[in-house]
């Protein structure tokens, strides 16, 4: 029995596994589609939207991580729109909070930056916003800074998926979510 499917990716035949996701299909392939709240291992949860492609007879992107493969699809991962809206979102998150990276301690060591230099984001368009938000330094032996956090939701899943201990969450909405901890206590003030 056969349980492969067909797909087209960037024009070229792919055999596919039902229920696999674009994303997990087209890396499994080697080709490449920018993410940052993707991880193996974990739920998908479409939460950083970099990973949008076209996908044929559907008029709008569909996020790659959350969309399943379909016998017979044919997605672009790769075009001047996708560019396009992909750098205006690397533009947002550095916007949004403080990502100044020639000081910061993960240098080279961070998907946001090498996103950033891999898809030629080398400005920022939009007004930074630099929000006041608390460093949370009460555990001790972690730190949570807020002004770095890009809301990838990874710590979260990882806490609920791996660890099971569903310590924290995302609260608020839009430029206002934080990353908070049992119903926004202190971290040192956690069970877990």
């Amino acid at each position: 029995m056969n349980n492969k499917i067909s797909i087209r990716i960037d024009g070229e035949l792919i055999p596919a596994t039902p229920g696999a996701s674009l994303l997990e299909t087209a890396l499994a392939h080697g080709k490449f589609i920018p993410s940052l709240c993707h991880m193996k291992g974990l739920s998908s949860v479409g939460a950083c939207r970099l990973c949008l492609v076209e996908v044929a007879g559907v008029n709008r992107l569909l996020p790659a991580c959350t969309t399943p493969v379909q016998d017979g699809m044919s997605v672009t991962t790769q075009s001047d729109k996708l560019r396009r809206y992909r750098k205006i979102t690397l533009e947002l998150l550095f916007a949004e909070r403080n990502h100044v990276c020639a000081v910061c301690v993960s240098n080279s060591h961070c998907d946001l930056q090498s996103l950033a230099q891999r898809l030629g984001v080398t400005s920022v368009r939009y007004p930074y916003t630099f929000p006041k938000v608390p460093v949370d330094l009460t555990h001790k032996k972690f730190a949570l800074d807020q002004n770095r956090c890009i809301l990838c939701t990874r710590c979260v899943r990882v806490c609920a998926e791996v660890e099971g201990a569903h310590v924290w969450a995302v609260s608020s909405r839009g430029v206002g979510s934080r990353l908070v901890c049992e119903l926004n206590r202190a971290w040192a003030d956690s069970r877990y």
